[in-house]
């Protein structure tokens, strides 16, 4: 194990694994501690009003636009200009750090690949270092892996990298600074940024990020503010950075105009993140009592609130000049089943046409195999243009009642009662042997996914509309004799290790309790 020479007030407790000293370098971490001192406080306080305003959500409050920033939902203002290497995004891979995915990911023949730090991705300490040493190499073209008597390498022609950093409620927990926890997020861009940008530079593609969970414009200024402190530190011209903002809250939703104008300097446009919005919705409306949503698979980008929220965004972005990107399908190609396969596919296809025929500029899919499918929708509404920015919606108008506005509520049924358990069991088992995106029963399950799950679990339990097709109330007996019998068919079906028994006590723990945990992975982190 290798020591390292760590700044004044750093410590890692944690193995420096060979390798890992080319990333945890002296002046990288420095960073990280100057980031850290300067914005931790303004982290805290953030995070602090989010629980604030969950108290005042609980007590019946409903989000609307914000009066105060009025002036500039209502002014004639736009971003800077987009750089070259992101004006064509018409499919956007992504997918986590690990060797095989970044090479596969790069070849894979789309425009851009948004490698991943946070929601497809189990942050053990391995994980999170190796990422980066992996990501390092690949901008280099060094990256290389020998596996199963195959040798996987870069092509001549990559897709543009975009990193995407974890979100302000997670820490670092094996990095203190003056005995504090560092944030995830600051740690994953610092380092990547520090020892990247400047290549990225001279390659002409980079620095590009995608920021996550957002809830507010004051979040977007801190990512902003953190921005321009970096460039500074690290010798970059403001504005080099370039940032895609997911939208996948509800409270973000009410604040995308405000979320561009922070990051106008940096800004690369938003996506509609949509499993993680989803959930969002189900966390900030779970004691309302007239709010329940129909079984996972039934919530689909038709529904109401999805399609108001998805129209929004596309308006908004164009209205700024902004890239506007549409989310992921969870659907993947099924290899040993050619009837399954063509099902999936059109699938894939009607949502891909769908956001290109509304006007987004691109769209997300987790697996190279989607990759042409894909491609073809937007290309068949894009032709030889790089984006369709230039179509503008200025008679869409969304209300914030059309946000709000939740459905389907039926049915629930206990085959999809049943799927929520057993998917979350099985994601988080592999959560907790270290692999955070899994293909499960031909869906494409990563952080977001299992916290739908979950928190469908713990509403339907306590709603009085959580009642299944066949008329049975969802009770906390019921689910805790399904988690027993789902865990059984798991392990029947081959799942083998400790870590599906303890997956089964948390799900069945954080669905039936009475608090709410707001994130799945914030307890998880600390088992591994």
């Amino acid at each position: 194990m290798t020591t390292l020479q760590l700044p004044a007030g750093l410590q890692i407790n944690a193995a420096i694994l060979p390798g890992f000293e080319t990333i945890l370098t002296p002046a990288a971490l420095e960073l990280v501690a100057k980031l850290h001192r300067t914005f931790e406080p303004r982290r805290q306080e953030l995070l602090a009003a989010r629980v604030a305003r969950v108290k005042r959500l609980d007590a019946g409050e409903r989000p609307d636009f914000l009066p105060e920033t009025k002036a500039i939902r209502e002014g004639d203002w736009k971003i800077a200009p987009i750089p070259k290497a992101l004006e064509c995004r018409r499919v956007e891979i992504t997918g986590p750090v690990e060797a095989k995915m970044v090479i596969n990911a790069f070849n894979s023949g789309a425009d851009s690949y948004m490698t991943d730090f946070e929601d497809s991705n189990s942050p053990v300490w391995a994980n999170q270092i190796q990422g980066q040493i992996n990501l390092y190499k690949a901008i280099r073209r060094t990256l290389t892996l020998g596996q199963a008597g195959k040798t996987y390498k870069l092509n001549d022609k990559i897709a543009t990298l975009q990193v995407r950093p974890r979100g302000w409620h997670l820490d670092e927990k094996h990095v203190l600074v003056d005995g504090q926890r560092v944030s995830g997020g600051i740690f994953d861009f610092a380092l990547f940024l520090f020892h990247n940008a400047k290549e990225q530079i001279e390659r002409g593609a980079g620095p590009f990020f995608y920021l996550p969970k957002m809830e507010s414009h004051l979040e977007a200024r801190l990512w902003n503010d953190i921005f321009i402190a970096a460039q500074k530190e690290i010798g970059l011209p403001q504005g080099t950075i370039k940032a895609t903002v997911l939208i996948e809250t509800i409270l973000a939703a009410f604040e995308m105009d405000e979320i561009l104008y922070e990051l106008r300097e940096h800004s690369a446009g938003l996506n509609a993140g949509r499993w993680d919005y989803i959930f969002s919705c189900i966390k900030k409306f779970k004691n309302d009592r007239d709010f329940c949503l129909a079984d996972r698979a039934k919530v689909t980008m038709t529904a109401p609130f999805m399609r108001a929220y998805a129209l929004l965004l596309l308006k908004t972005c164009h209205k700024r000049g902004a890239p506007a990107i549409g989310g992921m399908s969870a659907l993947i190609p099924i290899k040993n089943d050619p009837e399954k396969n063509a099902i999936a596919m059109a699938g894939i296809i009607k949502d891909k046409r769908r956001d290109a025929n509304d006007g987004y500029d691109g769209g997300w899919v987790a697996h190279p195999g989607l990759v042409e499918s894909a491609m073809k929708e937007f290309v068949d509404v894009l032709g030889d243009r790089p984006n369709q920015i230039e179509r503008q919606k200025p008679y869409t108008h969304i209300t914030a009642a059309q946000l709000l506005e939740f459905a389907p509520e039926a049915p629930i049924t206990e085959a999809g009662l049943r799927m929520n358990i057993n998917v979350g069991i099985y994601y988080l088992a592999s959560w907790l042997a270290g692999n955070g995106c899994v293909p499960i029963y031909n869906l494409m399950e990563d952080a977001a996914t299992a916290e739908i799950s979950r928190s469908q679990v713990w509403q339907w339990i306590r709603s009085p509309k959580g009642v299944l097709a066949d008329g049975r109330k969802v009770t906390a007996d019921m689910v805790r004799k399904m988690v027993a019998e789902e865990l059984k068919g798991i392990k029947d079906a081959g799942y083998e290790g400790q870590t599906v028994d303890r997956a089964a006590e948390i799900f069945e723990q954080m669905s039936t309790q009475d608090a709410f945990a707001e994130f799945l992975t914030l307890p998880l982190y600390e088992e591994i």
